[in-house]
């Protein structure tokens, strides 16, 4: 027989339930229910409530208790909905120039940045890749992250973007977070290639895409529109070629020039990511649509720029998921829960603004309907912190990790 699993008792139960996707949020908004309890069944939440109550309900011998002894924060697991987790080498280099005074874009010029990536990554066998994204993944779940997107775009070929593909989903069945995968393979116009932007796209087009369809390795496709990368024009050509293919679409946009939130507001994007350059006009155009902003502060560290102008999107009535953007070159430090608090303070935020970007705003910019929020139904992704006050877990900037993670209601060895 199929048992439930009744989990608790916490201090502080966060659900994250009955607040708006878009707009700014006050703390009195969060929905606390004290002395709270959850109960799971074949990994998906079947009721939450008063933890006395719900052992008064399921207290029998058709239900295993997984009891808390001491006090404990309980909130959904968090969600990072931008990284670039599969990648081979390092850019040390490229930071330490950073540090001496060169550009993102004078580094990637003279031979580092993403093409200095891609190269080491496409002689990276399929298991040295496993491996270290293995590695990165559980150090996610330890930190209470239970998804994680994941893009290629460090091969930039045919076979090496498939490779990258593979191993993401393979890594996503042997482990219990879950990794949703994008195509990124429009990342740049490799060096190697011979030919224009827009027959590199084509040829991803005519070559790749189909055969990701056939391989099933992804349903989400994404492209940097930026200096140095795509324009608008080619990004809408490549675009509209991918959703008749019948891809998702996300975007790279206004990381150092304007123009990616247009596109992504005009052909109905899932998201538009970076931000950090965008205009008072853009953030009209996002208000006005339903293409959820995800700010990456990571990013912003990483380069020693200013952050996106989170508060400006979320008194704007914008929705705003927050992501780490973790990857070798711009957003080396992959910390969710750290980089989420400093945007805080830099930016404003209140704790419920916090907590929504990186629980169930991420998941909806990820087209995830089924967690980020506790409530019945929905997937047993939770974290516990040691603290008895929720608001703790943004005060201490990230120094604070869950003491217990539990996937689809099972606990996780951290």
């Amino acid at each position: 027989m199929i048992k439930n699993r009744l989990i608790g008792p916490f201090t502080q139960l966060l659900t994250m339930d009955n607040i708006p996707l878009k707009g700014s949020l006050n703390d009195s908004q969060l929905e606390i229910i004290p002395d709270g309890g959850v109960v799971v069944c074949e990994g998906k939440i079947v009721k939450v409530g008063n933890y006395d109550l719900l052992g008064d309900e399921f207290g029998d011998r058709n239900t295993v208790i997984d009891y808390i002894e001491h006090e404990m924060v309980l909130i959904p697991g968090m969600i990072d909905p931008h990284t670039h987790i599969c990648w081979a080498g390092s850019r040390a280099n490229d930071y330490a120039l950073r540090l001496a005074g060169k550009s993102y874009l004078e580094i990637a010029l003279g031979g580092g940045g993403i093409g200095d990536t891609v190269q080491k990554t496409r002689v990276a066998t399929a298991m040295e890749l496993e491996a270290s994204l293995t590695e990165r993944a559980i150090n996610y779940l330890r930190n209470g992250v239970t998804t994680i997107e994941v893009k290629s775009g460090y091969c930039l070929n045919t076979e090496g973007e498939l490779k990258l593909l593979e191993v993401i989903g393979k890594t996503n069945k042997k482990l219990a977070v879950d990794l949703v995968s994008t195509c990124l393979a429009a990342h740049i116009k490799p060096a190697d290639f011979r030919g224009s932007q827009s027959e590199y796209l084509n040829n991803v087009v005519k070559e790749l895409l189909p055969e990701i369809k056939r391989r099933n390795l992804s349903n989400r496709i994404d492209i940097y529109i930026d200096k140095g990368a795509f324009t608008t024009a080619e990004a809408q050509v490549y675009l509209n070629q991918a959703r008749k293919l019948g891809f998702d679409l996300v975007i790279h946009g206004d990381q150092f020039t304007e123009g990616g939130v247009a596109v992504a507001c005009e052909l109905g994007a899932l998201s538009v990511d970076h931000l950090e350059m965008m205009n008072d006009y853009e953030i009209k155009l996002l208000a006005g649509s339903n293409v959820i902003p995800i700010v990456l502060p990571g990013s912003s560290l990483g380069l020693g720029g200013r952050f996106a102008p989170a508060r400006k999107l979320l008194d704007a009535g914008c929705s705003l998921a927050i992501g780490s953007d973790w990857n070798p070159g711009s957003a080396p430090m992959g910390d969710l829960l750290l980089q989420t608090a400093l945007l805080g303070i830099f930016e404003k935020m209140t704790m419920a603004e916090s907590l929504a970007g990186i629980t169930f705003r991420a998941a909806r910019a990820l087209g995830l309907s089924d967690r980020g929020v506790l409530k019945v139904g929905n997937l047993g992704d939770m974290a516990g912190f040691p603290v008895a006050d929720y608001r703790e877990i943004i005060y201490h900037q990230g120094s604070l990790n869950p003491s217990v993670v539990w996937k689809r209601g099972a606990r996780e060895t951290l």
